[in-house]
């Protein structure tokens, strides 16, 4: 049985785990940002339109890669990358806080000192909803941004933002708040799953690579196994709400602010469901594994070399 004692001994503040968490995820993030780029283009091409109706822009993974740094240079595979990381700061920096706090403080481990499903996925889903909720207009500039393309390559409701700032002084021209936080719950079904099952598995995965007891002085790369098992497992659970939460943000809104596509999301689940079938719930699956898997294996790896640092230090 796995027992967390090195845990017990060092009870970082939430404050002090709320930083290594958003340290980890920008360090992740600025490598699986281009990914995330592919990702959203695949999603938003053929939106609401049947299965071979329309004209595939983006073939595949790497083709759609190879357009965009052809068509609009290499440096295009970053758009969004500066709300991408400021995202993943507000919402790793909570998630992961509130995870690591609570597995210090055995609130998310049962009385054998393993991880606890049901008190994991609700520590785990719950903290980032909350940062998904808080980040939401950091989310909306980053799918717009990576949604903006060369006409030759365009997919999606296409807006002409000159960078992050100029899009945040438009949408708070369009109405203020409102327009920043517009559609912000589109994201928590995401974020309640990914999180929920990332963490959970990991946790799990941790479990029982420490019972078979194998490389018992390498840790780390214990937690780049556990990691890359629980990185895969949210792109499947989490690739419908993935899309969900693209098309939501992305959408073209009238004068009142309301969605021209969708009302919300169980309108966006049953539009889409019937003109592109399951399919199309879960469009951009690969590179979804392809961002996620890394993006978990180096946020979680991170973390775990922050926090021998931070213990060498203080």
């Amino acid at each position: 049985m796995r027992v967390y004692g090195e845990l017990r001994k060092k009870k970082n503040s939430p404050g002090v785990e709320f930083a290594i968490g958003a340290l980890a995820a920008v360090g992740a993030g600025f490598f699986t940002n281009p990914v995330d780029v592919v990702k959203v283009r695949l999603q938003l091409q053929g939106e609401l339109e049947a299965r071979g109706t329309y004209k595939r822009i983006y073939k595949n993974t790497l083709h759609a890669g190879y357009l965009i740094a052809k068509h609009e240079g290499v440096i295009a595979l970053q758009s969004g990358l500066v709300p991408a990381l400021a995202f993943q700061v507000v919402l790793n920096g909570i998630r992961l806080g509130a995870y690591k706090s609570a597995q210090r403080y055995e609130l998310i481990v049962n009385e054998q000192g393993n991880t606890d499903v049901l008190r994991t996925v609700m520590v785990s889903g719950t903290a980032g909803c909350v940062g998904a909720a808080l980040g939401s207009p950091l989310y909306l500039v980053k799918t717009q941004l990576q949604a903006q393309s060369a006409k030759s390559i365009a997919v999606g409701y296409q807006r002409d933002y000159a960078g992050s700032w100029d899009a945040y002084k438009s949408l708070w021209k369009e109405g203020g708040i409102a327009a920043l936080y517009r559609g912000w719950n589109a994201n928590l079904p995401r974020v309640f799953v990914g999180s929920a099952t990332q963490l959970t598995t990991f946790g799990l995965v941790s479990d029982w690579l420490h019972s078979l007891d194998i490389f018992p002085d390498r840790p780390i790369l214990l937690t780049f196994l556990a990691a890359a098992i629980g990185g895969s497992c949210v792109a499947i659970t989490m690739q419908p709400f993935d899309v969900l939460a693209t098309r939501l943000y992305n959408q073209q809104t009238d004068a009142a602010g309301k969605g021209a596509l969708y009302r919300g999301l169980g309108d966006a689940l049953i539009k889409i469901f019937r003109t592109e079938g399951l399919t199309g719930l879960y469009k951009g699956t690969f590179p979804t594994w392809l961002r996620i898997a890394p993006h978990t294996v180096l946020c979680l790896v991170f973390y775990e070399k922050l926090d021998q640092l931070y213990d060498r230090i203080r």
